[in-house]
């Protein structure tokens, strides 16, 4: 059972349509106007030492940010210093994004042999072992302190940050707060897991600590978002949505503070106490 944060209440209740005991109108169907924004979903392949290790269907803006975010929350490398050059190619079919690392990272992931595609939706993405797809998390640390209001703000400043979303209305988007709640990166794409890697990526890129804030987003949380903020130090992630049992108990093991149905003034805290 989450503990609930509140300073709102009672909410509106949605007028009842034409269906018995639904708050839904009748189906009409519509036709968009030929000049709608789309949102873009391209195939990234992310290659190492030449050959390609994933094919990440994702919104093609913020490409190097994707890339090194990836290659830390997947624990490629160990650190941002690990990482060299990040070369972007673009070709009529789709995009590669060569990522320099370390001889012995290249052989430690030719071993691995995944070779996986990963889509924008939700599922395995490929992974060929059970331990692969739940691996262990390492434990975070317990420095972080924040306060509601803090959360409810890096809440409303990750909707104002969705530029792509308010076009589309098909993205997901990610962000770093700061312990105040100050929105300092975000990121939006197709894939919740890739909107997350950006920010990441865009994190170590720009020498900041992730351990110093905590991390927003627009999906659920799921146990593959848990563990890219454990393998980042991360202690506090917030979703717009609920977790899945699994990121919980995920959570619980790896001391991170777990929020859900962040919105507005109000979200459920399902394991930890890093909020005040």
């Amino acid at each position: 059972m989450g503990v609930i944060l509140s300073e709102a209440r009672d909410l509106p209740l949605t007028a009842p349509g034409p269906f018995p005991g639904i708050g839904l109108s009748a189906p009409t169907a519509r036709h968009e106007p030929t000049d709608s924004v789309l949102a873009e979903e391209v195939p990234v392949a992310l290659v190492y030492g030449g050959r390609s290790h994933v094919v990440v269907m994702c919104t093609p803006q913020d490409l190097e940010d994707l890339a090194v975010g990836f290659t830390l929350s997947e624990s490629i490398v160990p650190t941002a210093a690990d990482i060299g050059a990040v070369r972007v190619d673009r070709h009529s079919r789709g995009i590669e994004v060569h990522v320099e690392i370390p001889d012995a990272a290249v052989d430690a992931l030719r071993d691995r042999a995944r070779g996986m595609v990963s889509r924008s939706g939700c599922g395995l993405c490929g992974v060929e072992m059970i331990d692969d797809a739940l691996r262990a998390v390492p434990r975070v640390g317990s420095q972080l302190t924040i306060t509601r209001e803090a959360l409810y703000r890096a809440g409303r400043e990750l909707e104002a940050a969705q530029a792509i979303n308010r076009e589309t209305r098909a993205v997901h988007a990610a962000a770093w707060a700061t312990r105040d709640g100050e929105v300092v990166i975000a990121r939006e794409d197709v894939g919740r897991h890739n909107a997350l890697d950006k920010v990441i990526g865009a994190l170590a890129r720009s020498n900041r600590d992730a351990r110093d804030g905590f991390l927003v987003v627009t999906s659920r949380a799921s146990y593959e978002l848990v563990q890219k903020c454990a393998v980042s130090g991360v202690e506090l992630l917030a979703a717009v949505s609920r977790p899945t049992a699994l990121a919980v108990r995920m959570a619980e093991a790896a001391g991170i503070t777990l929020v859900g149905l962040l919105r507005g003034n109000e979200a459920t805290v399902y394991c930890g106490g890093a909020i005040l």
